[in-house]
């Protein structure tokens, strides 16, 4: 049969399902129908007499008389609320089972609503306490069973309250340790949701930060020396056209180069398996003379002393190396001022690279501050377990030395 309000043709699962959720969303109904049954056992149970006949229990020969009768009532009604206050629950369902089985016969099972109160608070509450409290209801209920009630001390409804509130102390502390056990699990399973789910943001972050300083070396480097060469090309666009045909040649250049180093940059944004994605080395070191040649080109004067050469590099301190360097030339091509001469070191020393670039120019506000571009270098140096300084030389310009350490290993691509 479907329930009220369930579409018919819903899988009996489902039902279920729905059901159980209601009845946790409902715990004062589900705990009404519980104490119903519970009376409904009771009141079966007082009609049974285990020494009935000689050969065996009789049913239906004893009636519960009106003391009994209320005595079931008012234990049924106190598991409505067990959930809500399961110890004065237990408290009050013992007591009345201490009147009734001290009461002689006939007598009715109202223990059977204190072994439920039982189970409540062991399931709710902590292992010494069902202990404390288990041990207790049992000593009580089997002593007064014992020694005030009807039967003889070694009567077998005796040792039927001494099971049952035993039992009852160990089914509920057995669910209450697999609620614990089923909490910790899912706890630990959303914990590491979490965790995923923060690694994964700070990938991206990083992700950001290093294609950021990728289009901001790129970006700045070459669009400085478009600028230079530019303003060279006006100025002596009229009295020598030969020269600023060649300014113009290498703004030409500069712009070429620009987009060939975007197009690898935005490159790797794509899928692996992208046919039109760049396969081009990354830029280093071997290519560092073309790069110097460049800022000659723009007229920086700039003098590299190298003591790395024929040595491999990881692939990363390699570009980092590369990067420095030109973020630190174009620095000085757009700040130092226009006499301003560089010089480039790049020496190995024992397991780690040495990058130095010095000029002779004039700092700038903007260069002593740092700005993207000294931020980006940092950057790059610490992902690799590196260190730079950057900061004014003692007699004019500025000094940029970073350490590279050559067996850092890092998860970020540099």
């Amino acid at each position: 049969m479907t329930s009220p309000g369930t579409p018919p043709g819903t899988p009996p699962g489902t039902r279920l399902a729905r059901g159980r959720c209601w009845l946790r969303e409902h715990p004062l109904a589900f705990d009404a129908a519980l104490a119903a049954a519970v009376l409904a056992c009771m009141v079966a149970g007082s009609y049974a007499d285990p020494h009935g006949h000689p050969h065996g229990p009789t049913f239906g020969e004893r009636t519960p008389d009106a003391r009994s009768v209320l005595l079931m009532l008012a234990g049924a009604a106190a598991l409505v609320w067990r959930r809500r206050e399961p110890l004065p629950v237990l408290l009050v369902t013992c007591a009345l089972s201490v009147v009734e089985l001290a009461a002689g016969d006939p007598a009715s099972p109202v223990a059977m609503s204190a072994v439920v109160a039982l189970y409540t608070v062991a399931s709710r509450t902590d292992r010494p306490t069902t202990w404390r409290v288990g041990l207790a209801t049992m000593t009580v209920l089997t002593a007064t069973a014992m020694f005030l009630g009807s039967a003889p001390w070694y009567g077998q409804e005796n040792l039927g309250v001494f099971a049952w509130t035993g039992m009852a102390a160990a089914a509920g502390d057995a669910v209450r340790s697999r609620r614990a056990f089923v909490d910790a699990i899912r706890e630990r399973a959303e914990r590491a949701e979490r965790t995923r789910e923060e690694e994964a943001r700070r990938r991206v972050a990083e992700e950001r930060l290093r294609i950021a300083r990728d289009l901001h070396d790129v970006v700045a480097h070459h669009i400085a020396l478009v600028n230079v060469q530019a303003g060279v090309a006006a100025h002596v666009m009229d009295k020598r056209p030969d020269q600023a045909k060649e300014a113009l040649a290498h703004v030409r250049e500069a712009s070429r180069s620009a987009l060939d180093e975007l197009r690898a940059t935005v490159g790797l944004l794509r899928q692996s398996g992208d046919p039109e994605a760049p396969t081009e080395p990354a830029p280093g070191l071997a290519v560092l003379d073309e790069l110097l040649a460049t800022f000659r080109h723009a007229g920086l004067p700039v003098q590299l002393a190298r003591t790395d050469q024929g040595t491999p590099l990881p692939a990363a301190v390699d570009l980092a190396a590369y990067r420095i360097i030109q973020e630190a030339l174009t620095n000085v091509q757009k700040h130092a001022g226009p006499d301003a001469r560089a010089e480039v070191s790049v020496v190995r020393v024992g397991r780690t690279l040495e990058v130095t670039v010095l000029d002779d120019g004039v700092p700038t506000a903007t260069q002593e501050s740092g700005g993207h571009g000294l931020l980006g270098m940092r950057e790059r140096a610490t992902a690799l377990g590196g260190t730079l300084t950057a900061a004014p030389r003692y007699g004019g310009g500025f000094r940029v030395h970073a350490i590279l350490p050559l067996t850092a290993t890092t998860g970020e691509a540099v």
